[in-house]
């Protein structure tokens, strides 16, 4: 594993993660709010520890997991040509975590605002950049639209994750309305993603068939 830019900047911001939650411990509530529910209310609570030390344990768990498991890929050679991509989309996939974690911190502090509203613009970056990665993926075991049917033919693999990508780009620039939407943001947000996800698994099944046709004749 080569130890570059993108895996240091990762390093930087789970050790960040830790001192933060050390540096305000003494400040948290016995009982921090952890979780939201679709109208920025709070709905889940956890102790102090867990509040301030869950997302950076979960954070350096799947650091090591996202990190090390391209490395034994069967298909390992496919996923070299994505490897600095994925390494960029691992540093914004871990700055979304880091800027969940900062609001909850903020909001245990005394802070108050709508946060679906201020999770929306992350989330739509998020699932813009989870759309332009896969449509740059080769066939492999680890990332993309894996059924069965990509899985099996490097054709159908590349056709689906072209429609695929852009169909998750589309959806996270989707989700961005819920900034003037925050009504309707959670919709905004899930409706598309589901719609890409289902729309990319058929395409997939009907390219394969397409192609089996086209081998028989």
């Amino acid at each position: 594993m080569k130890f570059n830019k993108s895996l240091i900047i990762i390093s930087v911001i789970i050790i960040a993660s830790f001192i933060i939650g050390i540096y305000y411990y003494p400040q948290m509530p016995d009982r921090m709010a952890s979780h939201w529910d679709a109208q920025g209310n709070v709905n889940g609570y956890m102790s102090r520890f867990w509040g301030l030390f869950f997302m950076p344990f979960l954070s350096l768990g799947l650091s090591f997991l996202l990190v090390l498991l391209p490395n034994i890929d069967l298909l390992k050679k496919n996923f070299e040509t994505l490897r600095k991509s994925y390494h960029r989309f691992l540093v914004i996939f871990f700055l979304f975590l880091f800027y969940v974690y900062l609001l909850t911190i903020l909001w245990n502090l005394g802070a108050r605002f709508d946060i679906t509203q201020l999770m929306t613009p992350a989330m739509g970056l998020l699932i813009y950049c989870s759309g332009a990665l896969i449509e740059k993926a080769k066939r492999n075991w680890f990332i993309g639209i894996r059924t069965i049917w990509t899985l099996n033919s490097d054709s159908v693999w590349e056709k689906t994750h072209r429609i695929g990508g852009k169909l998750f780009k589309a959806a996270g620039v989707i989700a961005l309305l819920g900034i003037f939407f925050p009504k309707y943001a959670i919709t905004l947000i899930m409706v598309p993603i589901l719609g890409a996800a289902i729309v990319s698994v058929i395409y997939s099944f009907v390219a394969y068939r397409k192609e089996q046709n086209a081998v028989r004749g």
